[in-house]
This record gives structure tokens, sequence and C-alpha cells, in this order.
């Protein structure tokens, strides 16, 4: 697997990638945040798949699985008898990672014990399994991702600062789909493909023409969801063309508007919120705009009264990429 597996042509995609290019070649460990469904993990593989380390193990951990008091054991192994049911010993998954790629998911869910022993890890490859008084040494690169706000957290005292500070030293953050334009259709068609090949559909065509309203759909569960209603609505169609119609709480969201998002917001200090919903209504007003003049950039500038280059590139900002009748 590398980085032909993500799929997308958006502005904020592509920057994205150069990213994952750009780190893949390096060994530093990276801190990939992004919203729940905008694929972390399918990142990581391509970062790994990518680098010197592609033939070496890639070990997935999610550490919001394990029970608290086995976190340790799980990542750096144990001794015989260093705890009632350690029975014999056991290796870490760091040292199954040996040479590789060890990808921590949700790493905001670490204890502090956990956090600790990650951190002397990440500054200089060296841990020692529980119960004993030996040191080993593996070189593994480490990619945590998190959905989490880990400064909050610092701030709360549940994560601390100079682990955040270790795994950031390269950041990739993901868009979430809503800010990825025509990605979502072109993600749909790749999906349906899939499904048809996995699954015994009837339906082996997709009306495009129906799908109009995906730039405009906020995508709470991000390409999960997007993958989840194309596989559900494949399956489950009767007729040759599948047509795709937009979630019940579409309509309900459009009709609430910009007051149902200022949950974004809480905890944001005045600026933050404010450039949050600067960036809100540029994006809404240009898809209405769009909408109006059926994609024609010409027609929308003389509308906005701006000039066209100027207002493609703010297109291209939001990643609204000028389009043909119907696309918006």
């Amino acid at each position: 697997m590398d980085r032909l597996s993500l799929i997308g042509s958006s502005a904020a995609f592509t920057r994205m990638l150069s990213l994952i290019d750009k780190f893949a070649r390096l060994r530093a460990p990276v801190l990939i945040e992004g919203e729940t469904g905008t694929g972390k993990e399918l990142a990581a593989r391509a970062m790994h798949y990518s680098g010197s380390r592609q033939d070496q193990p890639f070990v997935p951990v999610n550490c919001g699985a394990f029970p608290e008091g086995l976190i340790e054991s799980e990542l750096f192994g144990h001794m015989r008898g260093a705890f009632t049911d350690a029975r014999s010993d056991l290796s870490g998954l760091v040292e199954t990672a040996a040479a590789g790629s060890l990808f921590l998911d949700e790493i905001d869910t670490l204890t502090a014990k956990a956090q600790i022993a990650l951190l002397r890890f990440l500054q200089d490859g060296s841990y020692r399994p529980i119960g004993s008084r030996v040191e080993r040494k593996v070189d593994v690169r480490v990619i945590a991702a998190t959905n989490a706000n880990l400064e909050q957290l610092v701030e709360s005292g549940s994560f601390r600062a100079d682990l955040l500070y270790r795994l950031r030293i390269l950041n990739l953050k993901l868009p979430p789909l809503r800010e990825r334009g025509q990605d979502a259709l072109l993600l749909a068609r790749t999906f349906f493909s899939r499904c048809r090949q996995e699954q015994e559909c009837r339906a082996h065509v997709l009306d495009e023409s129906a799908c109009n309203w995906f730039s405009r759909y906020e995508w709470p569960g991000n390409v999960r969801e997007l993958e989840g209603l194309v596989y559900r609505e494949a399956m489950v169609c009767d007729d040759h063309t599948l047509r795709l119609a937009a979630p019940e709480s579409f309509s309900a969201e459009r009709r609430i508007g910009f007051d149902r998002r200022l949950g974004r917001f809480n905890g944001a200090i005045y600026s933050t919120a404010k450039s949050l919903a600067l960036e809100h209504f540029d994006r809404q007003y240009l898809i209405a705009l769009m909408d109006q003049t059926e994609g024609n950039v010409t027609r929308a500038a003389k509308v906005a009264g701006k000039e066209r280059r100027a207002f493609g590139k703010l297109l291209k900002k939001h990643g609204l990429a000028a389009g043909e009748p119907g696309r918006f």
C-alpha cells in the first residue's frame, strides 16, 4: 500500500499528499491529527510504505482498545512473574515493529504512566519490559494519531506537554471531507466501483447528477460516512442506476444553518472563533453563488463584485474548483 491508495484531487488533499511524500523520507516521529473518519491510519500506512522502511513491519495499535493496566505491557512487553497473570515472557509491540513503524492511534488515551514510558522511548529508543532490569534498544519510527485537541488536554493536565512536543516534531493535519470540494464525488465513484467488485450489486451506473449536494453536505463522519452511505445504498438498490439521496439530516442542517455549527467554537478565543466564522461564511457564500450561476466563474465573480482571478483564488482556497453546470 502506498500514497496511491489515497484518493482525491482538491487543493487541500494535494497539500496533504505532498507532506506525506516529504515525511516518508524522514525518520522523526509524526503526529497525525484529524477528525474521525478522515483516514489517519491510511495516511500512516502511505507514509510507511512510501519510505525506506516499506519492507519492514507496520504495526497498528489502538491505544484506546487496551485495558488501562495492560498498555505498558502490550507496548514494551513483560517478564515472567512481573505481575499475577504474567506466566511467561512476552515481547511488546515495540519489538514487533523493530526496523519498521509503530502506529499509535488514539494516542490521547494513554495513561500517565504509559506516557512517561513512551516519552523515554522516543528520546533514545530505549525501553525496559515490565519486570526486567535490563534496558533494550530498538529502531522504530513512531507515528501517532488523534482526533482530540491535545493542547486542551495538556492544559487540563491529562496529557504531557513534553510528550506532545516530542510527537509533533512532524505534524500532519488531515482536512475534513467538507473542505475537499469535489473529492466527495470522486470517492463515491471509487467506493461504488469497489462495492460492485466485492458484493452482488444490481446497480451498475452511478447517477452523478443526483449527487450535486455532495459539496454542500457537512459530512460529520467524513470519508468513513461517505463510504458507508455508498455501500449501503448500492447493496440495497434494485435499479440499474444508483441515485444517492442526501441524508435526512441534510435538509434540517441547512435550515438550522450556522447556529448549529457554533459548537465548533467552544473553548476558542475570540480571534480564532471569528476566523472560523468568516471561513465558514466564505465557503457557504461561494457554494451558493456557484449554484446560482451554474458553475460559471466569470458570472459568479461579477455577481460577487470581485475580479475574476481573485475570485478564482478564493474558490481554490476553499477547495471549490471551477466546474461545469450542475457540478455545484
